[in-house]
């Protein structure tokens, strides 16, 4: 059922939009406001898939309750009701936020085909936010130790910046999930998040792979391809396992920090690109630097914010989350009930040593859910989690 509230101070008006909305869909269920002030109260107690909004009203006008009712539900989608005089004005209200403007008398096609877009956009508004919600669980940070809070602390005051972010840590820490709360908290999150495992990809192809390359520039070239800076553009590029990349590379990614341009291998044109560098590596770089695997230059570009990811050792107060976390995320994919975890079960997994970190707790978890009883024991931990 959709929800449509009408404000309008002209009784008469109110009338005639109430009929036609019931007109189109009885389903509807339309509340009405008889000025601003009121309107805005009912936006802020109920949900409403569209707002009718006069502009000239008294006590508040349509602009401002669109400005207002912007702030308390950004997500509300609005069509305005506008009189002869008021066309400028309510061209401005769709720079503000409205979807729409009806001019007064309303036409009935021009209403009825403004209120079914508004409602469909309202349906694309909602699926996006809903969307956004599961990515974000996927990469969902689980934890409350000291060392995990204050991560999300820095995430918080970094991520709005431009600022570039060195993720150090071992592997299965969670360096990806760092890399994505910065991503999905920056003002980068509408544009695209492009990744790329330093560490998988051949050294000679490691600049084809970042810069791109053109038609015939080596043997495979069959054509023009765009590197991953360019396929990052408006966004943020991920450089997993950045001091596993050659020195030849390095070099160009250091010129592209400095100069936000790029060449394709095989050309010499200069491409402008506007991206986001956050890095991450298990190696220490400043060994690395002193055994001239890593440019000191390109560390001191990367490394304006350092983020140290802890061990799973290193916070054990946060298994219990983990495991709960993960068995429920276990038992939704293979379609099996959830399984709880004993307390004596929960204490020995906190004891082990967990060389593999949070990746390696998780395959345990799955173990133990598939081979485990209906609650998983000491026992079963003893049995199939033996280390």
């Amino acid at each position: 059922m959709k929800k449509i509230l009408i404000i309008e101070d002209e009784a008469a008006i109110r009338r005639v939009l109430k009929r036609i909305l019931e007109q189109m869909d009885k389903t509807y269920a339309i509340e009405e406001a008889a000025d601003g002030m009121e309107g805005i109260e009912l936006i802020k107690q109920n949900d409403y898939d569209l707002v009718l909004c006069d502009i000239k009203m008294p006590k508040k006008d349509g602009i401002e309750v669109l400005e207002e009712a912007k702030k308390i539900k950004p997500e509300t989608t609005f069509v305005m009701i506008s009189g002869h005089g008021d066309i400028d004005t309510a061209v401005k209200t769709m720079h503000i936020g409205a979807f729409d403007y009806i001019p007064k008398p309303p036409d009935l096609n021009r209403l009825m085909t403004s209120v079914k877009n508004a409602l469909e956009h309202k349906e694309l508004v909602v699926e996006n936010i809903q969307l956004k919600k599961k990515v974000s669980k996927k990469y969902e940070m689980i934890g409350e130790s000291d060392k995990i809070k204050h991560i999300k602390e820095v995430i918080d005051k970094v991520a709005p910046t431009d600022a570039r972010v060195l993720i150090t840590g071992a592997n299965g820490t969670g360096k990806e999930l760092v890399a994505h709360w910065i991503h999905q908290k920056s003002q980068r999150s509408k544009g695209p998040m492009v990744e790329v495992n330093c560490a998988a990809i051949p050294s000679e192809l490691i600049e084809s792979v970042l810069f791109g390359h053109v038609k015939g520039s080596f043997t495979g070239a069959y054509k023009d391809k765009k590197g991953k800076f360019e396929q990052a553009n408006g966004g943020t590029l991920f450089l997993d396992e950045v001091g596993d990349m050659s020195l030849s590379a390095q070099a160009k990614v250091l010129r592209a920090l400095q100069e936000n341009r790029i060449n394709r291998v095989g050309s010499d044109k200069d491409i402008k690109v506007d991206v986001r560098v956050i890095a991450a590596t298990n190696k220490d770089l400043k060994k690395e630097i002193a055994e001239g695997r890593f440019r000191e230059d390109l560390y001191h570009r990367l490394a304006v914010i350092l983020i140290k990811v802890p061990s799973l050792n290193e916070r054990r107060e946060d298994i219990p989350l983990l495991i709960e976390h993960f068995s429920k995320k276990i038992a939704q994919e293979q379609g099996i009930p959830v399984k709880n975890f004993s307390d004596k079960a929960i204490k020995l997994l906190q004891n082990y040593d967990w060389t593999g970190n949070i990746r390696e707790l998780r395959n345990v978890v799955e173990r133990l859910i598939i081979l485990g009883g209906k609650e998983v024991s000491e026992t079963d931990v003893k049995m199939f989690a033996s280390k």
